[in-house]
């Protein structure tokens, strides 16, 4: 059976998608009369990264197929926005758990946030910078004298990584402020572009290119992959309250719970792409259902295969993502991180306790026969 998407506007203009398990409540707290409420449930607020789209699909398939429900949670998703930061929501007591990539919250961290990642779902970065192909950029190195652009607000570390790794200096290029769409580079205004390979990637592919008339096709373009560079950051994880983790046995409790259901979700849109995908855009998500089912393809390529188990945090990332984001500054000199983190800021211990519980039920959390599937684009991703 599957479960209602319901939209709710908020303060102003900001819209949050609530996602209520059929016949239940969706209250945004975890007290023991909203779990009366709703059926025994209990409450679960996700603050997500971003607006609804398909990078958080394992998250919609999960309330859609009843999988939090299983695991006895009620869950609200709330979409992010430009001016929303995860975990600002989570620490300040309106979500119980929030999608934040690492980078972004080692900071947070560093500043005071008492947060732990508690489950790393994206193994792999999608972030890139993308080029035509006659530019001839194909590493880091050579994007010496080229106009580089970067959204900035914390996406910039890989480039500024992996130039340096390169060795490649700000003075070496003309750094462009970029939009968060591929405008600028379609007009040519921005030789090598941030893309991330599940949206802005994706973006140009839909676009006609005036030399030919049709869309524009892989071939085309040039991609450099952090990933293969190595200088790639961790990103889209499950982030909790680390003093509730250590305070509270009922919220470590559901933490586990919530992993749980939620790497399910994942394995579902490992399995199910299509349906995924149409989940999502029934969520409310303003995408393009071409474009829907290319984000989902693509997202489930940075899950799967799973190295040590969806969720895991493997040591040798998270260390490589804490050495860039203390040693390499940006281009106003500042890093993300003066020290390392503590201890606290990530933990295997729930993740693992419901990784082992899916096996125990069969569910397939390793992806090792993963396959991705072929998605034809359409003109404006429709």
């Amino acid at each position: 059976m599957k479960h209602s998407t319901r939209l709710i506007t908020g303060v102003g203009a900001l819209a949050v998608t609530a996602l209520a398990l059929a016949g239940c409540s969706s209250g945004g707290s975890t007290d023991s009369t909203d779990s009366a409420d709703s059926g025994d449930l209990t409450p679960v607020t996700l603050q997500l990264q971003w607006f609804s789209q398909a990078q958080f699909a394992g998250y919609y398939a999960a309330v859609d197929q009843g999988f939090y429900e299983k695991e006895g949670l009620d869950v609200t998703i709330l979409e992010g926005a430009a001016d929303i930061v995860p975990i600002d929501v989570l620490t300040g007591g309106d979500a119980d758990f929030a999608i934040s990539w690492v980078p972004k919250v080692l900071g947070s961290i560093e500043q005071g946030a008492a947060v732990t990642d508690i489950a790393q779902i994206f193994e792999r970065s999608g972030t890139t910078q993308i080029s035509m192909k006659d530019e001839n950029i194909t590493t880091a190195a050579d994007l010496k004298g080229k106009t580089v652009g970067s959204w900035g607000y914390g996406n910039e570390w890989e480039l500024f990584a992996g130039m340096g790794k390169a060795g490649v200096n700000l003075a070496d290029i003309s750094l462009v402020s970029q939009a968060f769409d591929m405008n600028g580079f379609l007009a040519g205004d921005i030789q090598a572009a941030q893309a991330m390979t599940y949206n802005e990637y994706a973006q140009v592919l839909e676009s006609v290119n005036p030399a030919t008339g049709e869309l524009f096709t892989p071939d085309e373009l040039n991609v450099i992959d952090w990933n293969t560079e190595g200088t790639a950051m961790l990103q889209d994880a499950i982030w909790a309250d680390s003093d509730r983790l250590a305070d509270d046995a009922d919220y470590a409790d559901t933490a586990v719970k919530f992993i749980k259901a939620s790497i399910e979700g994942w394995a579902y849109a490992r399995d199910n792409p299509e349906e995924a995908a149409t989940i999502v855009t029934e969520s409310g998500s303003q995408l393009g259902e071409s474009h829907q089912l290319w984000m989902t393809n693509e997202v489930n390529k940075l899950i799967w295969p799973s190295t040590s188990g969806v969720g895991t945090i493997n040591q040798d990332q998270w260390d490589q993502t804490v050495e860039i984001a203390m040693d390499t500054p940006n281009e106003t000199g500042a890093t993300v991180i003066t020290e390392e983190p503590p201890a606290t800021a990530f933990s295997n211990e729930y993740v693992e306790k419901a990784l082992a519980e899916l096996k125990d039920e069969g569910v397939d959390v390793m992806g090792a026969d993963f396959t991705p599937i072929e998605v034809t684009l359409k003109e404006g991703g429709e």
